[in-house]
């Protein structure tokens, strides 16, 4: 027998007018007709983000996952996912719904689990995300305290931009990420703990010809007569270090390298003249150990804002709160 789903106050979905129904009757009959293959089909598609993943996962033809798709909207009577050549985005009404099927979908996951015999896995594991910039720095601190404190659990790292760990929140997998804050509009069923507010630092390597001048104060203008190394387009970092430039008057020079990767931009500043200009956590170990040295700089503090993000509404497992402790104890 399928089961179906219930939910309750924001999260229920009203059904298509039916004639001779009463109104507080509707959502009981379209619920009556929601299957295990609708939501699975509809976290699924979530999570993948396009219709030929999600095909290809829960080995179904396209056309069987949309038109599982719309039926499923058919009896929430309204759109839930909108489809593009780009893929698909859930629409103000999937993103709620989506809160309630994943905790329906992984609750008989684990009731699966426990009809045979592998509910309790031997090794916990914890899912967490992060953002490039915080995954070399915060992050990886954090695990280290809690291999301390739980040196058997597994941690599954995932790296990706804001978007990406706000759409794994949602669909489920992901159990806790380090990120920022977003529009609120796309920060629906996440909440959202300060941790620090980031702050820009401009380093090199100690035989820098900018570095074996020590602590001497220099000006911006002293960085453009070497190749920079600056964080990707349309990022949070980005927008910061073209702020700084614009502040003192100076465009972003051309020749620079645009990465979002921590270790593309290590490796290159270790072995060359660049200078990197980056969020100040990632490269703190670097600079705690004289790998690379900031340059006196006048940059921008407290630029932006990072925090915890979790799932609004589900208590954290044992283990993602232990995390969560010592990236408080570490921020």
């Amino acid at each position: 027998m399928q089961p179906s789903l219930q939910p309750t106050g924001r999260g229920a979905l009203p059904s298509p007018p039916s004639r001779g129904v009463p109104e507080d009757a509707r959502g009981s009959v379209a619920l009556s007709r929601i299957r295990l293959r609708h939501l699975t089909c509809f976290v699924v598609v979530a999570q993948e983000r396009t219709l030929a993943r999600a095909a290809a996962r829960l080995h179904l033809s396209q056309p069987a996952v949309s038109k599982t798709l719309a039926e499923l909207e058919e009896l929430a009577g309204r759109r839930l996912v909108e489809r593009s050549r780009a893929g698909t985005q859930l629409t103000p009404a999937g993103e709620e719904f989506l809160r309630y099927a994943v905790d329906v979908t992984q609750a008989l996951e684990s009731a699966a689990a426990v009809l045979t015999g592998a509910a309790v896995p031997i090794a916990p594991t914890i899912r967490v995300a992060a953002l490039p910039t915080v995954a070399g720095g915060l992050l990886v601190e954090a695990i280290a305290r809690l291999r301390e404190r739980r040196p058997h659990a597994g941690v599954s790292v995932r790296i990706g931009d804001n978007p990406e760990l706000l759409a794994g929140l949602k669909a489920g997998e992901i159990d806790v990420a380090v990120g920022r804050m977003a529009e609120p509009a796309t920060m629906q069923g996440v909440s959202f703990e300060l941790l620090y507010a980031e702050s820009l630092a401009v380093v090199t390597r100690p035989q820098h010809p900018l570095a074996v001048a020590g602590d001497k104060p220099l000006s911006p203008l002293a960085l453009v007569d070497y190749p920079l190394v600056v964080p990707g387009p349309g990022t949070a970092p980005r927008h910061d270090v073209e702020g700084f430039f614009a502040a003192h008057g100076v465009a972003l020079p051309p020749g620079r390298t645009e990465t979002q990767s921590v270790a593309v931009a290590r490796a290159l500043t270790l072995i060359s003249d660049a200078v990197w200009i980056t969020p100040r956590h990632p490269v703190q170990l670097d600079i705690d150990r004289r790998w690379l040295r900031p340059l006196n700089v006048p940059v921008p503090g407290n630029a932006e804002p990072v925090g915890i993000l979790s799932r609004s509404g589900t208590p954290p497992s044992e283990l993602a709160g232990q995390l969560m402790d010592a990236l408080r104890e570490l921020a």
